[in-house]
């Protein structure tokens, strides 16, 4: 197996998981929900707010394996509505400015906790 990255500036895994590993130089992450790791619990109703969140969580498990945004390679975003698209990509967009790298998002039924969205990457060194 791999390295286990772990941070508690980022919530801690609510299950039998790590929030990531790193293998051969890539991290594969867990998929981050907005849970504010302060408090434990989600970081407001919105998809504005729950967005960034997310987007912090994932910045705080890459830095934590001596990465960044710009070695993220793969991302999955799962979004309990479609409609939220616009302006979740805007918010993604913002740390992502050149070379975003490849993406799949999709709609789902739910998320744990009642989350609006979920994040997952794989990034390289």
């Amino acid at each position: 197996m791999g390295k286990v990255i772990s941070t508690s500036n980022a919530p801690a895994a609510i299950g039998p998981y790590s929030q990531a590993i790193l293998v051969e130089g890539n991290l594969y992450t867990s998929g981050q929900i907005a849970i504010d790791p302060a408090t434990g619990n989600l970081a407001g109703t919105s998809i504005e707010e729950q967005t960034k969140q997310v987007m912090k969580n994932i910045g705080e498990i890459l830095k934590e394996a001596g990465l960044s945004y710009s070695n993220v390679v793969k991302t999955t975003v799962f979004i309990t509505d479609m409609s939220s698209f616009g302006t979740v990509n805007q918010i993604y967009g913002e740390y992502f400015k050149e070379n975003a790298p490849a993406r799949s998002c999709v709609e789902v039924k739910s998320l744990p906790k009642g989350a609006l969205i979920e994040v997952e990457v794989i990034a390289a060194k």
